[in-house]
């Protein structure tokens, strides 16, 4: 850190110059230009190729940010990153799975899937949050004085439960299981219009009802207060042990109805698939600040357009390269901004 002498009124003052912020809002906007500069090249390159990638990557964004915005409404209520989320989100895809394919017999994707389609929501929704509700009654809570690194091994000792339930054979097994689904209707660019428009239909209303439910409503307030001081919100008669359930139960939620459309997408179960889209969905929610909803959300949609136009798009790395591309864009934002995108710089309390 540089200083500068300042002569004011005949009397001599020391002023601090901030080199360091400048320097790193200069390379911030660098890096952002050449994105930008990368997205342009893609689509003069190719259009075609560009588009369809594009649409890939809000799919796959939207996906990623329902699964991220479980890991930053727990954490933002408990400051607790919960590792089992990830191995949530698979199961709901399993339990997906039987229910669609097995039970109901849905063989070809449409607009009249529509019903089986919303049963699987409700049901998978409901299961998601009933297994968390569970974990954070059974294991979390009695942790939630101990120091930090306690609960946070719990979440990864569940998260081998999770994972060793889905490998029964009389769940998934230990391969990976393709499921007798197609879809129909018509294409842009190789992306099925249906599968583009599911996802849009229900990840969008979920994602404006966290909204709404965190800051209109009486429970968002608590849920608020919580998070600012658990001791001064139980002096003010609110129910701490309610109100962390009941964001575990929307967190779980929301890994339900991505559970859902994962697997309506991909058509595939796999017991390890929770690892990596867990593991991607947590970057983004650090990458748009943790604990930050709207963070969350253009996290996984940034990460979910990069990765599909890097494996896509005329002049990407390719997929060997899609995960060292999205962690090397997180790593340098984190040397830049620690916080995260929407994140706010934090001291802590010794």
């Amino acid at each position: 850190m540089a200083t500068a002498s300042l002569v004011v009124g005949g009397t001599q003052r020391k002023a601090k110059v901030r080199l360091g912020p400048l320097v790193e809002r200069v390379l911030g906007y660098a890096i952002v230009a050449l994105i930008l500069i990368w997205f342009v090249a893609n689509l003069v390159a190719d259009p075609d190729r560009f588009i369809g990638s594009l649409l890939v990557g809000l799919q796959n964004g939207l996906l990623y940010a329902l699964v991220a915005l479980g890991y930053t409404m727990v954490y933002g209520i408990v400051e607790l990153i919960n590792f089992a989320h990830g191995d949530l989100f698979m199961l709901t895809t399993i339990i997906a799975a039987g229910l669609m394919v097995s039970l109901l017999g849905v063989g070809q994707l449409s607009a009249i899937s529509i019903l089986p389609l919303l049963l699987a929501l409700v049901v998978c929704m409901a299961a998601g949050g009933f297994i968390n509700m569970s974990a954070e009654f059974l294991a979390y809570r009695k942790l939630r004085s101990a120091p930090k690194l306690a609960p946070l091994m719990t979440a990864v000792g569940i998260s081998f439960i999770f994972r060793g339930i889905a490998q029964q054979e009389y769940v998934n097994g230990s391969a990976q299981k393709n499921w007798p689904i197609t879809w129909g209707g018509p294409q842009v660019e190789g992306v099925y219009v249906y599968k583009l428009l599911m996802v849009f239909a229900v990840t969008v209303p979920l994602l404006l009802l966290m909204t709404y439910i965190v800051s209109r409503t009486k429970m968002g307030k608590a849920m608020r207060a919580v998070a600012q001081d658990q001791d001064g919100a139980r002096l003010m008669g609110i129910n701490v042990n309610g109100t962390i359930s009941f964001v575990f139960g929307l967190g779980g939620a929301l890994a339900g109805a991505a559970g859902v459309l994962y697997f309506l997408c991909q058509t595939q179960t796999y017991y390890d698939t929770g690892t990596q889209l867990g593991l991607i969905a947590f970057t983004a929610a650090v990458l748009g600040g943790i604990g930050n909803l709207t963070g969350a959300v253009v996290g996984g949609l940034a990460i979910g357009i990069i990765q599909a136009l890097n494996e896509g798009a005329a002049y990407g790395l390719g997929s060997n390269w899609s995960q060292s591309v999205v962690f090397v864009i997180l790593i340098i934002l984190m040397v830049f901004k620690p916080e995260g995108i929407f994140g706010r710089p934090t001291t802590e309390k010794v």
